[in-house]
This record gives structure tokens, C-alpha cells and sequence, in this order.
């Protein structure tokens, strides 16, 4: 019996060796994140054992996930975007000023979004990829920016009063799932537009990541830009690509945030480059580069989000409570990936 112990235990531990290391980061990820939402069904109930306390972290967080997928991508080849929450601001602003005050059209509002990310994600691609100026300064100085100019369009907080908006703000997609209330009542549970498009995102860049060449580029770049050199691969194409992408999502981010707080202010989507740089570290992202997975970045933001909800079951309300419990997440996972790297290096 002990050898047949020792054999399985042996066998376990192969399996684990051999683990890529994101595949290892994103396993120990998903863990995590399953174990924190079951302890908090089993300590305290109420509102977690509802599935529509579930994808309500969804519908609270779709413009992040996607805001993360792109941090993702730049941190993969071993970069860095601080700009993506002025962006998302600034998409905002400028998306409800049109639709109020110039009698817009949702869909052009769209079109406006889109052009506000490609736009910086093009400048900060070419200042980064082709001067090879650090990604840090640029993308800082493209936050300043971004929330300058949000304020420039408009200084005052407003809720968007546009019909269309407003018609679609409120569509709701019903599941098969649900629970009932107080009165007896079913009640299906509902996911906002904004996390189908969040959920469409993830799985593209997963597939991008996993099965092209660009994908495959991306993690070269990231780790080692020598060697990525002497395949063949065009470095500087690939870091503009990179950050073009991300500050595409940005845009398309920065609608699925306006779609879901119906509202244009200077102070809209404040730290949000924060919690996306989180979400992707706490998702197996390496701040080296080379090493990352949008799935991961999927369940960092979820993990972030429901370590904030537990923090306020619990009546831990304060602002305080809710940053020391993330930082001391951020702060594991950060010692997870050292060992993942250690373990790298034994081999």
C-alpha cells in the first residue's frame, strides 16, 4: 500500500514538474479563486449562495476584465500601459457629451470609443516600439493626458439622458439559472451586453495567444528579445502590435464601462490600470514577460473582485479594509510566481 502511495504521489508530483509555468500559474489561479468563493458560500452564506451574486461581479467588472486582457498583452512581451483608466475616462466623457449635448447616435458613439483607443494605442505603440522610448514614461504621460483632456470636454458629472443609450444600458441577457425571493417569486438570474463582449474578448485572445504566430511572437518578445531576434521575428512590429491591441480593448473597454454606469466624469475608471495590472499579475502575468494567460487574467479579476465582496460581507466597509485584503493577495501571488521561477531554475 505505502509503495502504491509512493508511486501515485511520485506520478502527482512528475505532473506537476512538468507544468509549463503558465499553465502551473493559471492552475494555482483558478484554485484559489474556486476555494475563496467556496469558503465564502460555507462562512457566510447569504448572498453568495445566489447565482446572480456571481454574475453580478461579472456585470461590475466586464470593462476590467477586458481592460486587463490588454494590460495582459502588453505585460506578456514584457511591457507596461498605466493609461488604459484615463482612456476609459475619457471614452466616457466624450461618448456622453455626444450622445447628450450633440443628439448623437449610440452606434457612432461606438465608433468614437474604438477611435479614442486605437488612437493612443497606436501613439504609445509607436513611441514605445519604434523610439524605443520605456513604456512606463509614455504611457504615463498618455494618462495625464487622457485625463486632461476628459476634463477639457466636459468638468462636470452628468448622467446620459439618450434614449437609445439608455435602451440599451438596460437589455438584459436571461440565463436558465435563478433563485427565488423573498416572496416565493423565480427569478432568473441576468448577465449586462457588456460581459458577452467581455466573455467574446477573452476567448479571441485566448485562441490568439494559444494557436498563432502572432501569439506565439508575443511570448518570444517577452521572453528573451535576442532570441526572438535570431527566429525571424520582427520585435518592434510585434511591441507596436502589442500596444496598439491593448489600447484597442481600452476603447471598446471604456464603452462596455459607460454602457454599465450610464454616465460621463473626469473621476470615472479612477485606478482602474491599477486593478488591471493586479488582475493580470494575480492571473499568472509575469512582470518579466513571457509568461501569461488571458483565461488567468479572467480569474484574477474575479478573485480581486470577490476577496472586495467577502471583505464587505463581512462588514469590513472601509476603503482601508478592502486595499490591505488586495494587496495582500497581490503580494502571495507575487511570492507564488518567485517560487514558479525558482522552480525554473532548479531544472
Amino acid at each position: 500500500m505505502s509503495k502504491n502511495n509512493s508511486t501515485s504521489n511520485g506520478s502527482f508530483l512528475d505532473k506537476v514538474k512538468n507544468l509549463t509555468d503558465t499553465s502551473l500559474l493559471l492552475t494555482i489561479t483558478i484554485v484559489i479563486f474556486v476555494l475563496m468563493y467556496l469558503g465564502a458560500i460555507i462562512f457566510q452564506g447569504g448572498g453568495f449562495l445566489k447565482v446572480q451574486t456571481f454574475f453580478n461581479i461579472l456585470n461590475a467588472n466586464a470593462a476590467l476584465i477586458i481592460l486587463s486582457c490588454g494590460l495582459s498583452l502588453v505585460m506578456i512581451i514584457g511591457g507596461i500601459d498605466i493609461s488604459v483608466g484615463g482612456v476609459t475616462a475619457l471614452v466616457s466623457m466624450s461618448c456622453a457629451v455626444y450622445l447628450d449635448n450633440m443628439g448623437g447616435n449610440v452606434y457612432v458613439s461606438m465608433l468614437i470609443a474604438l477611435a479614442i483607443g486605437v488612437a493612443f494605442g497606436a501613439f504609445q505603440g509607436a513611441l514605445v516600439a519604434f523610439l524605443d522610448i520605456q513604456p512606463f514614461i509614455v504611457t504615463l504621460a498618455g494618462m495625464f493626458f487622457a485625463r486632461g483632456m476628459t476634463t477639457i470636454v466636459n468638468s462636470d458629472p452628468f448622467n446620459v439622458a439618450n434614449e437609445g443609450f439608455n435602451e440599451l444600458k438596460m437589455t438584459r441577457i436571461y440565463t436558465p439559472f435563478g433563485s427565488t425571493n423573498a416572496k416565493g417569486v423565480y427569478v432568473p438570474a441576468y448577465v449586462e451586453l457588456g460581459v458577452v463582449v467581455a466573455l467574446v474578448i477573452v476567448i479571441l485572445l485566448f485562441c490568439l495567444l494559444r494557436w498563432t504566430k502572432l501569439g506565439r511572437s508575443f511570448y518570444a518578445v517577452g521572453g528573451n528579445k535576442e532570441s526572438a531576434l535570431m527566429l525571424g521575428i520582427n520585435v518592434k512590429k510585434t511591441k507596436f502590435i502589442a500596444h496598439l491591441m491593448c489600447g484597442t480593448l481600452a476603447g471598446i473597454g471604456g464603452f462596455v464601462y459607460f454602457l454599465h454606469v450610464g454616465s460621463g466624469s473626469p473621476s470615472h475608471a479612477t485606478g482602474a490600470e491599477m486593478d488591471a495590472i493586479a488582475s493580470s499579475i494575480i492571473g499568472g502575468t509575469m512582470l518579466t514577460g513571457g509568461v501569461g494567460n488571458i483565461i488567468g487574467t479572467f480569474f484574477g479579476v474575479l478573485s480581486l473582485s470577490t476577496i472586495q465582496n467577502i471583505v464587505a460581507s463581512a462588514g469590513l466597509d472601509e476603503a482601508w479594509w478592502t486595499g490591505i485584503t488586495r494587496a495582500v493577495m497581490l503580494c502571495l501571488f507575487l511570492i507564488i510566481q518567485s517560487v514558479v521561477m525558482a522552480r525554473k531554475h532548479k531544472k
